[in-house]
């Protein structure tokens, strides 16, 4: 397996809870590496382009309320198949359908408020970083 990059953010529902430190551990404890992180408060400008794909689905307009409602984590992960450790370790959307043990499982309040966000393909994983971080602010 190659190690490969992915992208990650802890969602205000577990920066509200301090759970940052406890996400992060669990990514690490499942063999991620954190090689670039940052805490922001996403505007509606940032969360609507980065959620831009959701557009026109009922959800778009509570998506970006919630992931303005406070501070966010964005993260880039590097690890053996990075972007498929890191859905692993975060567990199914929804925490009730997750494996114990996952981050969802274990800290999610609901399906909405359900602590991370995790790329879903390679593609995505650089689209996402490439949002977020500038090249010199990745150091693996």
């Amino acid at each position: 397996m190659a190690v490969t990059r992915t992208f990650s953010i802890i969602k205000p529902d577990a920066t509200r809870r301090n759970l940052t430190g406890a996400v992060t551990k669990m990514l690490e404890d499942g063999g991620l590496r954190v090689v670039a992180s940052k805490r922001i408060h996403m505007t509606k400008d940032q969360a609507e382009g980065f959620y831009a794909v959701h557009r026109e689905r009922p959800f778009f307009n509570d998506l970006v309320s919630f992931m303005i409602s406070g501070p966010v984590v964005v993260q880039v992960l590097e690890g053996e198949n990075a972007m498929q450790r890191n859905r692993d370790i975060m567990g199914a959307t929804n925490p009730d359908n997750a494996e114990p043990g996952t981050i969802r499982k274990e800290l999610a309040e609901s399906i909405e408020a359900n602590s991370v966000h995790g790329s879903d393909s390679d593609d995505n994983a650089k689209i996402e970083i490439d949002y977020f971080f500038k090249p010199e602010e990745i150091v693996g």
